[in-house]
């Protein structure tokens, strides 16, 4: 099972779906890049992903994306 996934890290997920890359989720958010990263690290871990394709193919299969 999935780890739940904060709102913040929602957010995050749904940027990568979206193809954004960390900088400009992180003007989008109005975030640090680092803290994107970290955010970013930390979904990975979450969801059992190795890369963007990885995470979003299984937030996919988890309903956990709102595109």
């Amino acid at each position: 099972p999935v780890q739940p996934l904060s709102q913040r890290q929602l957010e995050i997920l749904n940027s990568i779906a979206q193809g954004l890359q960390d900088q400009e989720i992180a003007n989008r958010l109005n975030l640090n890049v680092y803290t994107v990263k970290e955010y970013k690290r930390t979904v990975f871990q979450k969801l059992g992903a190795a890369n963007r394709t990885e995470a979003v193919a299984i937030a996919l299969r988890k309903n956990l994306l709102k595109i």
